[in-house]
């Protein structure tokens, strides 16, 4: 075990000097980060046993990886694998779908990988050696893969698995839209799809000890670093999208290559060298100027989480000045009460006339100006809700503030599993927060989930990152366990060398209630548990077998309780889960004088099937004294908790031909049930919002 000495914010505010025992079979492994106080434990650790995230966990488990596959092994409906089929030579063809498929297929694979590391199903191991199979023989012999460029050079007869082929694949020209060649358009997402497949590589050795697809990812990452050694200047800075500044860290992480970790901070210095650069792809000044989250949403927060990566590694103090500085802006300004980001389709830079007061740019699925936040067009692509998780769950790691695992677990709940529906076989490309039926044009994007969307980045994207949520639920410093996420589980782990195994009951997040009962502790050796105390809670108990305890319960910190535990020791918390209306900031002009309302970590919404009388959800009217009750039941037979309570009718509801009125007075009570925002749109079509008008 390697051992080293760091600096870690505990309890959100205080800053201690601890070392961590490096471990290599997390999800992100820091065990060995000289600037990170928190690891992941083993991806075999965590088991759900019980209660929601079981439930979920069994629909992907055992429905949603497989109807997926479905899609991607039917050529009619995706050529997200017959492409990899037409590039290994097996079959003949061409290629069909979005230059990024060959990202999405890694990503629903390390999906597979994720589950069987806990359940260890033979079924998806032979699944996912028939998948590398096809991947290993499409890959180049340079290493270099991306099924458009190969399946063309195949199809004009050039040998891709010859080494003297190396010299002729990188093409030289960039921005043409007609130069096929390797790396030779931005848009072509090679480096996004490289990215995914280390990631996938890694996840997959860490869940089998097999070295197939991470022999591969090694391949890649090695022509990547010979790319970016030998390619023009021009040439070199040409990549969007960045999800190979995590891959190529956690490649780091994996192999210790030293060959890698300097690949990432190049790359981070080669950003704002780009001639014509641009907001969208944040690289039109140098990220150690950037201050403020701008551009697509997408690209933005997978690059602030590899840029957390590599501050994890090198401890650059600017970097994490501006990730923090970043941070702050989207959390105050720019992030929806879900987590969800990227509020704009389509628009123009606010970010332009703060650096080229002539040049104002235009933006697509991007942030918006600050407090630019509306509903019915929000953008808000479940992809870029997953890179704000991932982006502050790393620095949740660095750092060990609560604030950080607050919004993991916000987006979790609420902006990413609203991405995917309850049955597990339908998606979302975008989350808006209200869906009217009297909206006088057509959206971009259909209102109901579908099996497979046109742009599938987002399908595997949700179903690999909730395969791996128990990835999340437990984390460990010096000091001891993290409990970061609650949910019925149980975890095994080992802790400085000790046995540690834990039992979680809860119905979280239905009830505030967690137990957790120590089945194996280290013998006359001290541990300390932490536990989060979520910022939305008000009020919580803390009991160790049935006797109060004083640790400090504060709203959006760890409470540490810190002793010599004994076999069989129970611990009980419990925290107050009353709804709360909620108010927007003033200058959120959409939602001014209207209220949203959570219970929990549950952001709730109104579908108009649950209002009373088949009235509409601008017909409605929240009192500030509503009472809302929690009942229990079910949505496409999944287990939820709703909300029902009286409302009030607007004693007028007629807008049509109108555009100003008097100001209408209440109508009648209305009996409404509010649902779970995630779980909105699995009965049919329906209007639907989550800001609700005020009670006048």
């Amino acid at each position: 075990m390697v051992t080293k000495k760091i600096k870690v914010v505990l309890f959100g505010v205080c800053l201690a000097t601890v070392s961590i025992s490096a471990q290599t079979v997390g999800l992100t492994d820091m065990g060995g980060s000289k600037y990170a106080g928190i690891t992941n434990v083993g991806m075999d650790a965590t088991k759900w046993t019980d209660g929601f995230w079981n439930e979920r966990f069994q629909v992907f488990s055992r429905t949603s990886l497989q109807s997926m596959w479905n899609t991607w092994n039917t050529p009619e409906i995706s050529h997200g694998f017959r492409n990899f089929e037409i590039a290994a030579g097996v079959c003949p063809g061409e290629h069909w779908g979005p230059p990024f498929h060959d990202g999405d297929l890694y990503k629903w694979l390390e999906g597979v990988a994720a589950v069987y590391a806990v359940n260890k199903d033979p079924e998806l191991d032979e699944l996912m050696d028939h998948v590398i199979e096809y991947i290993v023989k499409a890959q180049r012999a340079d290493g270099y893969i991306h099924t458009p460029v190969i399946i063309e050079e195949r199809n004009k007869g050039l040998d891709s698995h010859s080494e003297a082929h190396r010299q002729t694949v990188i093409g030289t020209k960039v921005g043409d839209e007609k130069e096929k060649g390797a790396f030779a358009n931005r848009l072509n997402f090679e480096t996004y799809n490289l990215g995914h497949l280390m990631m996938a590589g890694i996840v997959h050795y860490r869940a089998t000890g097999k070295r197939t697809l991470l022999d591969a990812a090694i391949k890649a990452t090695d022509f990547l670093c010979y790319f970016y050694e030998t390619a023009s200047a021009e040439l070199a800075r040409n990549a969007i999208c960045p999800s190979h500044y995590m891959g190529v860290v956690e490649m780091y992480r994996a192999t210790k290559n030293p060959r890698y970790l300097e690949l990432s901070k190049n790359l981070i210095d080669i950003r704002g060298m780009v001639d014509n650069g641009t907001d969208d792809n944040q690289d039109r000044i140098p990220f150690r100027e950037q201050k403020q989250a701008m551009g697509h949403a997408v690209r933005a927060n997978y690059l602030y989480a590899g840029v957390a990566d590599v501050y994890a590694e090198t401890g650059e103090k600017l970097l994490m000045e501006n990730l923090e500085s970043i941070w702050k802006d989207i959390t105050t300004r720019k992030m929806y009460i879900t987590g969800a980001c990227g509020a704009l389709y389509d628009g123009t830079s606010p970010d332009g006339t703060c650096y080229e007061p002539d040049s104002i740019q235009k933006v697509h699925q991007s942030y918006g100006r600050p407090y630019q936040l509306p509903n019915s067009t929000a953008h808000n692509e479940t992809c870029a809700n997953i890179g704000n998780m991932l982006f502050n769950w790393r620095m949740f790691e660095i750092s060990g503030n609560a604030k950080y695992m607050d919004i993991v677990e916000t987006c979790l709940y609420n902006s990413v599993l609203s991405g995917i529906s309850l049955d597990g076989k339908r998606y979302f490309y975008t989350n808006p927060l209200r869906i009217s039926a009297d909206l006088p044009y057509t959206l971009r994007w259909p209102k109901e989930r579908t099996e497979y969307i046109s742009c599938f980045c987002c399908p595997p994207n949700t179903l690999r990152t909730l395969c791996e949520a128990q990835n999340y639920a437990y984390t460990l410093s010096d000091e001891g366990i993290w409990c970061n996420l609650y949910g019925g589980s149980e975890l095994n782990t080992k802790w400085m060398g000790n046995k540690i195994r834990l039992i979680q009951e809860t119905d979280y997040p239905w009830d505030g209630t967690v137990k957790l009962t120590l089945k194996e502790v280290p013998e006359k050796k001290s541990l300390s548990v932490f536990l989060r105390v979520p910022e939305w809670c008000e009020e919580a108990t803390l009991t160790i077998n049935g006797e109060p305890v004083t640790a400090g319960l504060k709203a959006g910190t760890y409470a540490e309780v810190r002793r010599v535990w004994k076999k069989g020791d129970r611990i009980e918390f419990v925290m107050d889960m009353e709804p709360a209306l909620l108010e927007s900031h003033p200058l959120v002009e959409e939602t001014r004088n209207q209220v949203a309302v959570r219970r929990g970590p549950l952001v709730y919404c109104l579908e108009s099937l649950d209002i009373e009388g088949g009235k509409r959800i601008d017909d409605i009217l929240i009192p500030v004294d509503i009472k809302l009750s929690p009942v229990k039941t079910e949505i496409a037979g999944s287990k939820v908790t709703v909300l029902e309570g009286s409302a009030r009718l607007l004693k007028e509801d007629s807008w049509e031909n109108v555009l100003y009125r008097k100001v209408s007075e209440n109508g009648d009570p209305v009996h409404v049930r509010l649902i779970p925002y995630y779980a909105w749109g699995n009965r049919g079509k329906s209007e639907m919002t989550v800001w609700m008008s005020l009670g006048r």
